[in-house]
C-alpha cells in the first residue's frame, strides 16, 4: 500500500464504491426508483411545455417534490447501511497515507465518483 500509494488507494476507492452499488442495488426498490426518475423527466417536459401558466407549474412542481421525497426515502436505508463503515475506513485510511501521501483524500474521491458512474451503469442501478 505504502510502496505504491496512488495504485492502492484508487483500488481502494473502486472496491468501496462498487461495495456501496451493491448494497444501493439490493436495499432499494430498483423498479420503484426508476418509474420516479422517469415520473420526474416527464414534469420537467410538463414544465417547460406549460411556460407562462403559474398554477400548472407549481402543480408540477408539487408533483416532481413528492416524486424527490420518495425518492430520498429509498436512498436513506442504504446510506445507513453504509455510513459507520465508511467512516471506520476512511479513518483507517488516513492513517495509512497522511505521512506517506498528502492528496490521498482527492484521489480517493475523484477516483470514487469516476467508478461510481461506470458501476452504475454496469450494475443497472437508479
Amino acid at each position: 500500500m505504502i510502496m505504491y500509494p496512488k495504485t492502492s488507494i484508487i483500488l481502494f476507492s473502486i472496491l468501496i464504491t462498487l461495495l456501496m452499488t451493491l448494497v444501493t442495488k439490493f436495499f432499494t426498490d430498483q423498479k420503484r426508483m426508476k418509474e420516479l426518475k422517469e415520473i420526474q423527466k416527464q414534469c420537467q417536459i410538463k414544465i417547460k411545455d406549460a411556460k407562462g401558466d403559474l398554477k400548472t407549474q407549481t402543480q408540477i412542481q408539487s408533483e416532481m417534490m413528492s416524486c424527490s421525497l420518495e425518492m430520498m426515502k429509498y436512498s436513506m436505508k442504504p446510506m445507513l447501511i453504509t455510513f459507520i463503515p465508511l467512516l471506520i475506513l476512511i479513518g483507517f485510511l488516513r492513517g495509512v497515507y497522511s505521512g506517506v501521501f498528502s492528496s490521498w483524500i482527492w484521489w480517493y474521491i475523484i477516483s470514487g465518483m469516476v467508478s461510481s458512474i461506470v458501476l452504475r451503469k454496469i450494475l443497472k442501478v437508479a
